[in-house]
């Protein structure tokens, strides 16, 4: 099953690479929209979000690596969801960075956070040189998704598989009690 993730994640990879020039960086889809909610999801280079991988406050922050044709991705995210609404009030934020193709933004990845109503904050990355960026996300990752990074200013860990509602909780309640 790992194996045909990996697989999944390098195909869409070799197409992404060609596919930079279709980058939008803030792509609003109120035409998509049924109600008058508009929903965005920015879209960047991993020069943009590596910021996001290091910010040094008081937070704890939950950064999942994913995908809408990710099964085990899919599987997981009402886990990250409830994490996000339980722990609201503790300084807990949950960010869900998409590594669809960007040239399915509208049509996939915008649909699929309006359907499951997505509550976390979801971003768009699209940067073909992951050769680069992968091993600055970790340098044990071997690129397979579901990834996920729990940190705070002074502690990070990093899992490379499927995480249980009952996983993340555990390694947030660790992070807060220490």
């Amino acid at each position: 099953m790992k194996n045909g993730v990996v697989f999944l994640f390098f195909v869409f990879l070799i197409v992404n690479k060609g596919l930079g020039q279709y980058q939008n960086k803030d792509v609003a889809i109120a035409d998509l929209a049924a109600d008058a909610n508009s929903l965005s999801v920015k879209t960047y280079n991993f020069d943009e979000l590596e910021p996001y991988l290091h910010i040094k406050d008081d937070k704890i922050y939950v950064i999942n690596f994913w995908a809408t044709w990710c099964k085990p991705c899919v599987e997981e995210l009402p886990g990250f969801e409830k994490i996000l609404k339980e722990y609201k009030d503790k300084d807990v934020e949950v960010v869900l960075v998409s590594l669809d193709f960007p040239t399915m933004l509208r049509t996939n990845l915008i649909p699929f956070v309006k359907e499951h109503d997505l509550q976390s904050k979801v971003v768009l990355l699209d940067d073909p040189k992951q050769n680069v960026w992968i091993p600055k996300v970790n340098a044990e990752w071997s690129g397979a998704i579901p990834a996920t990074i729990i940190y705070t200013k002074d502690k990070r860990l990093f899992f490379e598989d499927t995480m249980t509602y009952e996983a993340l909780k555990a390694n947030i309640d660790q992070l807060i009690n220490e």
